[in-house]
């Protein structure tokens, strides 16, 4: 497989709500791939299949190369659904699909998180701060959300980015 261009906002893409797989085929184990390829290649922590062209519910999430404990490692997830959150707070966010803008955003501290595994097997975790935090922006980009979405006040909430 390879990396794979993400794409940026405005693109259509990243507007609609992704589709639930249905069928764990080699289609998935390809946009799985690819999506492992292209975080790995970039600096974020986090990337969702839409970002990648793919409107399918898959989301990959690996918070280690920025924080060295209170994390489970990579995470695959497919078709995945926040079931309890808690502990509301603001964060400065940024991403992949808007390089040049990071911007204050309400999310939850800790979150409750399902999902299939890629051998089809439920996962069920409990993830709290940054793995939280990216969690919920990746949910987002599968329903067609991004972090512009959740900015108060664009006015004062949203920053240039300085460097990536």
């Amino acid at each position: 497989m390879a990396v794979q261009k993400i794409l940026q906002y405005p693109h259509p893409i990243l507007k609609g709500r992704s589709e639930a797989v249905q069928t764990l085929d080699d289609r998935v184990g390809r946009i799985i791939k690819n999506l492992l390829d292209t975080l790995a290649a970039s600096t974020g922590v986090a990337i969702a299949a839409p970002q990648i062209g793919e409107a399918h519910r898959i989301i990959v999430c690996d918070v280690s190369r920025k924080i060295k404990d209170k994390h489970h490692g990579r995470i695959i997830l497919i078709n995945p659904l926040i079931r309890r959150r808690e502990g509301k707070k603001i964060v400065r966010e940024g991403c992949l699909s808007v390089p040049d803008y990071t911007g204050n955003v309400s999310r939850f501290e800790t979150v409750w998180v399902e999902g299939l595994d890629p051998q089809g097997w439920t996962v069920s975790l409990m993830a709290e701060g940054l793995e939280a935090l990216a969690l919920q922006h990746e949910v987002d980009h599968l329903d067609g959300f991004l972090f512009l979405d959740r900015i108060a006040s664009l006015s004062t909430d949203l920053f240039r980015r300085k460097a990536y």
